[in-house]
């Protein structure tokens, strides 16, 4: 144990935080002819109408509207979606950059998608092969290939699961037992104190808090101008920063992650310091 790294989970919700709106918005809502307002009201009304979760909703009229529409339904078609997505400025080359620099300072960053858009999307997007695990919504497939059925939902609370799952190194989402089981702290891969989320809204609030309360780090993202609701979560409490949306080399957000990064590198190393020591005298 003492001479491994420290890893450093750096955990992202992903539309409006690292692309620049909702994933369907891209290339799905306009192949099933329909705006995005009319989708969302279509999906909103359907939950509010049923009291059905908002994002079973979403993913039920994401089938409609494609069987509507004469549209394909299979999963290579979604992954094919992530092709048109569009990021935040510097957004696709921030992952080396932070694996890279806290290499240098001692410690392995790993990249985690946290998120109630569609893992599928996700796939076929250009920052996909950065991620240690991506957590997001998903269809069951049948024999040929055809989305029948929901196969993963991540709603807004249950987005905290997987924060444990990243914690004790439990990310087979099948794996419920080893989730609940009693871990001792020092046996947890990815201490809570060594998180960092990364959101842009109220629905990563349960996210946002727990890490906080925890030890570790939450930043609230905007698009430039649009402060109001980072305002928020700051003043509430639920994020550590609210910090513009641009990943470039230099901006503010670059900086004040990786001083975290180095922060928890140094806390890391005294740790394991003491720890050595308690060995010597006991």
């Amino acid at each position: 144990m003492k001479n491994e790294k420290a890893t450093v989970a750096l955990m992202y919700d992903f539309d409006k935080t690292l692309c620049t709106r909702d994933m369907q918005e891209y290339g799905f809502i306009p192949n099933v002819n329909m705006t995005p307002e009319e989708f969302w009201t279509e999906s909103n009304e359907l939950a509010a109408k049923e009291k059905m979760d908002g994002i079973l909703a979403y993913m039920y009229v994401m089938l409609e509207r494609a069987r509507a529409a004469r549209c394909s339904i299979r999963r290579e078609s979604f992954v094919g979606f992530g092709r048109d997505l569009e990021f935040f400025p510097g957004v696709e080359g921030w992952f080396e950059r932070m694996t890279d620099f806290g290499r240098r300072q001692g410690v392995e960053v790993k990249h985690y998608i946290i998120s109630s858009g569609l893992r599928e999307i996700i796939e076929g997007s250009s920052i996909f092969r950065h991620f240690a695990e991506v957590f997001a919504c998903e269809f069951l497939y049948d024999v040929d290939g055809v989305a029948v059925w929901p196969k993963n939902v991540v709603n807004y609370t249950t987005k905290t699961q997987f924060l444990f799952r990243i914690n004790k190194g439990v990310t087979d989402l099948s794996d419920d037992r080893s989730l609940n089981e009693f871990t001792p702290e020092e046996k947890r891969p990815v201490p809570f104190r060594n998180m960092i989320y990364i959101g842009d809204g109220v629905t990563d609030v349960p996210c946002m808090k727990l890490v906080r309360v925890n030890g570790g780090c939450s930043v609230a993202v905007y698009p430039e101008g649009r402060t109001k609701t980072a305002s928020s979560l700051l003043r509430d409490g639920r994020a550590d920063f609210m910090l513009p949306a641009d990943y470039r080399e230099g901006g503010e957000l670059d900086e004040t992650v990786k001083t975290v990064i180095r922060k928890t590198a140094l806390s890391d190393a005294l740790s394991r310091r003491r720890a050595e020591q308690m060995e010597r005298v006991l």
